[in-house]
């Protein structure tokens, strides 16, 4: 799974100084993170009303969700790459969590 993620962070970090112009991730990043957090935002809501749909929906339904979160996960890393983070730190967290207590996480977090 982290080689499409690698590649696509190599894209992506490539496109952070290409010209607004020329690409869709540089036009984000030239309009700044409040765009960026506004397409987290919109892919989000989008994400959860397919799901809605894809409870009790048909197979068209179940790949509509698949494909808005696709969606939500691209613009997350967009959002990282602007923010000068990496797929692969969450990756770690994700490790990090992994075998966990959902419950003792939280519980563990500072508050």
């Amino acid at each position: 799974m982290s080689d499409i993620l690698d590649r696509l962070d190599e894209v992506l970090t490539s496109r952070r100084q290409a010209a607004p112009d020329d690409s869709y991730v540089a036009s984000l990043h030239h309009k700044g993170l409040n765009k960026i957090l506004e397409k987290v935002g919109e892919e989000a809501t989008e994400t959860l009303l397919a799901a809605k749909d894809a409870e009790r929906g048909d197979e068209a339904a179940r790949q509509a969700l698949v494909a808005e979160t696709t969606d939500l996960w691209f613009h997350s890393l967009v959002m990282l790459s602007h923010m000068g983070l990496s797929h692969r730190e969450v990756l770690d967290e994700l490790s990090r969590r992994f075998g966990l207590s959902g419950h003792d996480e939280k519980a563990a977090r500072p508050r």
